[in-house]
């Protein structure tokens, strides 16, 4: 053997890139504004099409008789034949076979869904009902509710542990964390957290510790699995979104989406939480999932409507993807379609203008930061923004420059950050005469819903 085919063997054996995804496995977003499920190859990092569980918005404003709405949670079968969908709106759970791409049955359950996963033996989903305070108990054979668990009122997402004999349930509206025995249903232990809005919660790998993100404050929880006992909390960043698992070198890194800086970390664990690596990806990144090797992390950008593909042996982004609009949760599923291309039944990307999305800061150094993004949908568009570290509980209105009538107005919460949409005819009749053809308009962030104050926040 030649020097150079030594080198060569001795790289791929000592890098995480040697094991790759494989061609049955397959990536699925859920794609909230087109209410669409996007299908991606891990191998070749392409779209195969997208599963249309609705119609896009803004048809849906209509009377609603069939479809979804707000396609936003995702989850899978411990066999991986099934995907489930949660739709916010239309309260629902939708099964899906993998293999077909085609909807076997939807259960709809209480008010405003978000989350769903199967228990450990695939027998059952359980899906956190936000709007409600119960786990709705889902038979994954017949679709049908078979039962209801009490929470505290706005349970997240629940996840297992690696034994199966634990869910561990996020709360959205409370600083608590609620520990489930499985099998009987019963509460093991609430465990205060440090803010009320967990949108999502992970067990590790090696079944060790439970991962929690803070996104109203910009933290990390990490609890251990056997004890239940909070082991750290570290400062994250700005919407801290949703963790996902890579491994390098033998060893286990986590990755934090951070939606208010655009960036995904990447943090070592032992012996505590050290971060190690940013990586910039793009438009407010959301879902996160690693593949089964972790060689690869899949981030979904919910304003880039794309998907960024990260090695983890470089730490930097090597493909990106077109998905659906506003892309929320995303996950990795090895082997889900073992035989054949598992292409039927997908519709194409229905694909139209660019996204226009602008950053917002703050004049002068001054606190505060956010993001404005704009999709086309034909004659009208729909405008959402996204703002932090402003003044608690304060409202604000954006305008275009030159614009007595703001295009959204918003409330901050009490840690200063909010959220807030509209759908209009913003890029047809709101842009100034003025501007230069090519340049987006100058948006501004006002106190208040009047065009009096200083900007808080500006696009430029």
């Amino acid at each position: 053997m030649t020097r150079t085919a030594i080198l060569a063997a001795a790289l791929l054996v000592s890098t995480s890139a040697f094991a790759l995804p494989a061609a049955s496995d397959r990536v699925y977003t859920a794609d909230q504004n087109s209410n669409t499920v996007s299908v991606i190859d891990p191998v070749a990092n392409r779209l195969l099409g997208q599963i249309r569980l609705g119609n896009p918005r803004p048809d849906v404003l209509s009377p609603l008789y069939k479809g979804e709405v707000n396609v936003h949670g995702l989850g899978f079968s411990p066999d991986r034949k099934t995907l489930v969908a949660v739709s916010t709106v239309t309260n629902s759970v939708t099964f899906i076979d993998t293999a077909t791409n085609t909807v076997k049955g939807t259960t709809y359950v209480g008010r405003n869904p978000h989350e769903a996963f199967f228990t450990p033996d695939g027998r059952e989903v359980w899906a956190t009902v936000r709007g409600e305070d119960y786990l709705s108990v889902i038979d994954a054979t017949t679709f049908r509710e078979t039962g209801r668990i009490p929470t505290t009122s706005g349970p997240g997402m629940t996840r297992f542990s690696g034994d199966g004999k634990l869910a561990f349930v996020a709360n959205s509206f409370n600083p608590v964390l609620e520990v489930f025995d499985v099998a009987s249903h019963d509460l093991v232990k609430r465990i205060p957290v440090v803010s009320p809005f967990v949108p999502f919660v992970q067990v590790s790998p090696d079944g060790r510790d439970v991962w929690l993100t803070h996104k109203d404050v910009g933290k990390v929880t990490r609890i251990d699995a056997k004890t239940l006992e909070v082991k750290e909390v570290f400062d994250s960043g700005p919407i801290s979104n949703h963790v996902g698992f890579g491994t390098v070198n033998g060893e286990t890194l986590v990755y934090v989406t951070i939606g208010g800086e655009n960036v995904v970390k990447v943090y070592k664990t032992e012996p505590k939480a050290e971060l190690v690596a940013t990586i910039p990806v793009g438009a407010l990144p959301h879902g996160i999932w690693g593949s089964q090797d972790g060689s690869r992390i899949y981030v979904g950008l919910e304003n880039g409507d794309e998907v960024v593909v990260i090695d983890t042996a470089a730490q930097e982004v090597i493909a990106e993807i077109l998905v659906g609009q506003a892309p929320q949760a995303l996950v990795y599923v090895p082997g889900a379609v073992p035989e054949g291309e598992g292409t039927g039944n997908l519709m194409p990307l229905k694909t139209g203008p660019e996204n226009l999305t602008l950053t917002l800061r703050a004049p002068d150094g001054a606190a505060g930061s956010g993001m404005v993004v704009s999709r086309n949908l034909g004659l009208v568009d729909t405008v959402d923004v996204s703002v932090a570290r402003l003044k608690p509980m304060t409202e604000y209105g954006l305008f275009f420059d030159g614009r007595d009538e703001p295009v959204v107005v918003l409330k901050t919460n009490d840690k200063g950050a909010g959220m807030a949409s509209s759908i209009g005819p913003v890029r047809s009749i709101a842009a100034p005469t003025e501007s230069v053809p090519g340049k987006p308009p100058r948006l501004v962030l006002i106190e208040g819903s009047q065009m009096s104050a200083a900007p808080a926040l500006t696009s430029r």
